[in-house]
């Protein structure tokens, strides 16, 4: 796969995770968060774990221990993002929800040059900035004064950027991107649901009705979209991966606004142009460093 098809992959994903925010929205007039989480990524798992099965059969070697327990450290970062965000969705909109959650395209290169001393292509600052900017521009270029679901929103960000660094580091140095999605699920729900058994109470009726936001998030936007973000990743480094899935912010902005009657503002549409111009800084030009240097060598 060359590095532009990962990024096609990585935006898919984030496309898909755009949609993702209207249902868990939906959801929480239903059920609990722990429970829509937990039922979210136990899907996931059993949707991905054949998969992950064929590509151990063909692996020339057992996962080792190690390579385990770098994929549950991935699932405690997946577990911190993805119930924080939830519970966050119980008081906030979704398009500040989507907002907040793109803050990881800045955590990811400041996480990655203090906790591992990997600095980025020069690009990446300046369209971080970038992204950022748009991002916050979907929100009309203002937010309402902080609510307890945006503060968890933040956290949640801060989460998702540890996820992406992780999960880039460990699919490549283990090479089994399928056995890190179904461990990382697998970690995810059993927490979760660990946790609903003693604080929420388990209603049949509640997950009967939300049963179609969990069917889409568990199989679509957990199951499928996080496989697709841990084979992008293989391809591309981990600070891009962050530029890119954070247009899910576009996503989710647009399909609040389309499915929730959230209106759009008009510089959201302007923030729209700007995301863009991130995602096409960081796509274009380390491929035309990398050909100039190639030209100048030759």
């Amino acid at each position: 796969m060359t590095r532009i098809q990962a990024n096609l992959v990585l935006l898919l994903a984030a496309a898909i995770w755009g949609g993702g925010f209207v249902a868990q929205s939906t959801a929480m007039d239903k059920i609990g968060p722990f429970w829509f989480v937990g039922l979210r990524f136990g899907i996931a798992t059993l949707a991905v774990l054949p998969f992950a099965l064929m590509e151990a059969r063909k692996a020339k070697a057992p996962l080792s221990k190690n390579g385990l327990l770098s994929f549950i450290a991935v699932g405690l970062a997946l577990f911190g993002g993805a119930i924080t965000q939830q519970i966050g969705l119980i008081s906030t909109t979704v398009t500040n929800s989507s907002f907040l959650t793109g803050l990881y395209v800045v955590f990811v290169p400041v996480i990655s040059v203090i906790a591992l001393r990997r600095y980025p292509h020069w690009i990446i600052w300046p369209a971080a900035v970038l992204a950022l900017f748009g991002i916050f521009l979907l929100s009309g270029g203002e937010l309402a004064s902080l609510t307890r679901g945006d503060a968890l929103t933040i956290v949640c960000a801060f989460f998702w950027g540890i996820q992406i660094i992780l999960a880039g580091l460990f699919v490549s140095s283990t090479g089994r991107p399928l056995a890190l999605s179904a461990c990382q699920f697998a970690v995810c729900s059993i927490l979760c649901l660990a946790i609903g058994l003693f604080i929420e109470p388990i209603d049949l009726a509640a997950i009967s009705a939300a049963s179609r936001e969990i069917l889409y998030v568990g199989l679509i936007s957990s199951g499928l979209a996080f496989v697709l973000q841990v084979i992008g990743q293989r391809y591309t480094t981990a600070p891009q991966a962050a530029i890119l899935l954070s247009s899910e912010a576009l996503f989710g902005a647009l399909l609040g606004a389309l499915l929730l009657g959230e209106k759009l503002p008009p510089l959201g549409y302007v923030g729209c142009a700007v995301l863009f111009a991130a995602m096409l800084l960081v796509e274009l030009v380390p491929e035309l460093t990398r050909r100039r240097s190639r030209l100048s060598n030759a």
